[in-house]
Parts: C-alpha cells; sequence; structure tokens
C-alpha cells in the first residue's frame, strides 16, 4: 500500500488488486496491422551532459524492450517522437537505432515489420530555407533506412511550416518522395498538440482543406502508399476520413485518446494502428487484437477498455511530453533499470501525474511485476519528499 499524491494536493492510500496481465505470444493471425511506437532507454552512467550532448543510450535495454514487443505480435514504429526525435534524440543517434534495430528484427523469429521515421531532422532549420533542401534532406534519410531494409514513414517536418509552404509546396515535395521511394510508405499527419512546430501542416489551418489536399494526393499515389498516420485526437474527422481512402490504403490511428473504438471500427470502416500508446498497454492491446481477429467483441472491450484512461493520462496536455509516461511504465515493469531519460526528459512532468500513471496502470492489469512496480514507486516518491 503506498500514499499516492492526487491532483486536488492531497495523499490517497492506493494498492495494487488486480491480477496482471501476462505478455504472451500470439495464437492467432489479427485482422489488424498494428505498430508501436518504442521509446530510448538512457546510460545514466555514461550520460555528461544530457542538454546538450548526443544521449548515451543502454542498448540492450532499448533493443530487450523491442524484443518484448516483438514477442506478443506487435510491430515496431522506429525512430518516431515517441523516441524523442528532436526532442533529445539526434539523426546520428536514430540512425543508429535503425541500424540495430533492423539487425534484431531480421534475426527475431517471428520475422516483425518494422516501419523508420525519415525526416530532415540532421538539418537544423537554417540549413533549410527553401523546396530543394527540404527534398534533399528527405532524400538522405530516407536512402539510409531503405539500407538497412526498413518500411518508411515520411514524418512531418518542422521544416515545412517554417518556410510558410504553401498547398503547392507540399504537394511539391511530396510528390517527389513518394516518385522516390522504393516501396509503399506510411505517411504522417502528427497535429500541433503532440508538436507545436507543426502547425498548419499541409499549407492549411482549416483542417477540411489540409485533409481534402492529403487525400489528393494519396490518389495520385496510391500505389506508393501504404497507409497514412494521424494524430489529431479527433474521432469524428478520422472515421470520415479513412472512409474517404481509396481501396488497399490504410488508416493507422496515432489517437491516443479514443484508439479502442477506432480500430474496432464502425462496420463498415476500421483502422489500423501505430501507437506510442501501444508501448505503454502492449500486452492489453496485443490480446484484445487477437480477441478482436477470433471475433470476440466482448473480450476486445474487457481488455482495451481500461487502458482508455490510463493513455488519456500519458498524452494528457501538454501533450508533447507524453514520451515521460510511456519510459516511466517500462521502469516499473523492470524493462529498464533506471527512470532517466534523453535530455533529462523525465522531469517534463510532475510526481502527481506518474502517480496518476501508476494507479491506472494498476486498473488496466498492466503493471507485470507488482511488488517491484511499488518498490520503484516507492523510490521515486521518496526523491519528490512524499512518505509513500
Amino acid at each position: 500500500m503506498l500514499n499516492l499524491p492526487t491532483y486536488d494536493g492531497t495523499l490517497a492510500p492506493f494498492g495494487i488488486t488486480r491480477e496482471p496481465l501476462v505478455p504472451r505470444a500470439p495464437q492467432r493471425e489479427w485482422t489488424r496491422t498494428a505498430f508501436a511506437a518504442a521509446h530510448v532507454v538512457s546510460d545514466p552512467l555514461t550520460e555528461r551532459n544530457p542538454w546538450t550532448d548526443r544521449p548515451a543510450v543502454d542498448w540492450e535495454s532499448t533493443l530487450n524492450f523491442r524484443r518484448s514487443l516483438w514477442d506478443q505480435g506487435l510491430g515496431l514504429a522506429e525512430a518516431m517522437d515517441t523516441a524523442q526525435r528532436g526532442m533529445g534524440v539526434d539523426w546520428a543517434t536514430a540512425r543508429e537505432l535503425i541500424a540495430r534495430t533492423m539487425k534484431e528484427a531480421k534475426a527475431h523469429p517471428l520475422k516483425p515489420r518494422v516501419a523508420c521515421g525519415a525526416g530532415t531532422d540532421h538539418k537544423v532549420l537554417a540549413e533549410l530555407p527553401d523546396l530543394n533542401s527540404i527534398i534533399a534532406a528527405y532524400e538522405h534519410q530516407m536512402e539510409a533506412i531503405e539500407a538497412e531494409g526498413g518500411q518508411l514513414i515520411l514524418m512531418a517536418t518542422r521544416a515545412l511550416p517554417a518556410v510558410n509552404a504553401s498547398p503547392a509546396d507540399y504537394r511539391r515535395v511530396y510528390d517527389r518522395l513518394l516518385t522516390q521511394a522504393k516501396d509503399p510508405v506510411v505517411l504522417h499527419w502528427l497535429g500541433d498538440m503532440f508538436d507545436p512546430a507543426l502547425k498548419g501542416y499541409w499549407g492549411h489551418t482549416d483542417i477540411a482543406a489540409a485533409s481534402d489536399a492529403v487525400l489528393d494526393l494519396i490518389a495520385a499515389h496510391k500505389d506508393k502508399v501504404d497507409g497514412i498516420k494521424i494524430s489529431l485526437l479527433d474521432q469524428a474527422h478520422e472515421e470520415d476520413f479513412r472512409a474517404r481512402l481509396p481501396d488497399g490504403v490504410k488508416l493507422y490511428t496515432g489517437d491516443d485518446f479514443n484508439y479502442a473504438a477506432l480500430i474496432a471500427g464502425d462496420g463498415a470502416h476500421h483502422s489500423h494502428a501505430l501507437l506510442g500508446a501501444f508501448t505503454a498497454i502492449a500486452p492489453a492491446a496485443a490480446q484484445a487484437l487477437e480477441a478482436l481477429a477470433a471475433g470476440d467483441r466482448a473480450t476486445y472491450d474487457a481488455l482495451m477498455n481500461p487502458t482508455i484512461p490510463l493513455s488519456r493520462e500519458i498524452f494528457r496536455a501538454p501533450t508533447q511530453f507524453y514520451k515521460a509516461g510511456i519510459a516511466f511504465l517500462s521502469w516499473l515493469n523492470g524493462m529498464q533499470p533506471a527512470f532517466i531519460m534523453p535530455a533529462g526528459f523525465q522531469s517534463t512532468r510532475s510526481i502527481t501525474h506518474y502517480a496518476e500513471v501508476y494507479r491506472l496502470a494498476a486498473d488496466a492489469g498492466l503493471l507485470s511485476k507488482p511488488d517491484m512496480a511499488e518498490a520503484r514507486m516507492r523510490q521515486l516518491l521518496a526523491i519528490y519528499g512524499v512518505d509513500g
């Protein structure tokens, strides 16, 4: 039993009562494609200047976390914003991460799908003053990922809003990138709640106009588009958008608030998944997708629905700090030895937030080692001067 901080400024007793879910291999093929976007584990003993230097990565813990996702049947979205791209993890580190991950994926018995984020972040914005430089930056990273055998995710870039790119400018850039891609890619529409620098992406502040522009782009290149990840936290918009996609093009939900209903679908259409939340709820997500494939909606709902309050807490505003909650749960579950993140990112959330994540994860059966989780939560409380 712990005394945990609450949002009303008090301490409240809490004990873990639910039996945790046991991670396991899938027992049948799924009817949804699911990528979990994973984080990076820091090595605190070799970290020197976390705010200014390249991050020191605990490679074994980082890769072991990915193996645990693959063991449960999940695919991996590598080197995305969950891995702190542009928020503590630079391209050089991401490039090494991709190479190491692809080597591990090729050796894994389930031969998991791995899609990797290609962006422009090896250049600072001052080095990307025009469309040609932005295209060249994308192509540099695309070439590196394709050389490792990863599927491309064309990450949204801060460079296009920074140059006030018009809708025609976006179309020119993406026409070129899709033409250049070796295999079908995943497009990436990340809302400004995840990264304020992406406001007005696709050259429109109006979501309906932006949607029309993206759909026109996809229709022109549907043989080169596997799907599009949309992270706007707007269920109604996603449902409307996916109904307008060409046949064979997937909608990968990035809606960490409403994924359960979106993945289940409305009878006519459904979303697939490319979610940071799935790294936090992996056993529940994997076993729920298995139940859905078996036509067992009741079990799907019973597994997924308790994860929604947890995910909404992890992704609460300011949403871009959600990575801290994912790393926190990884630490509680013994997947990493320390709760330290690149650039000291663990400091972006409060002890009250971590206490709430602890409660909600326990209620969802996602603290796989309850005794360890309680001991580690007690350690963290002590750092903040709370007698747990």
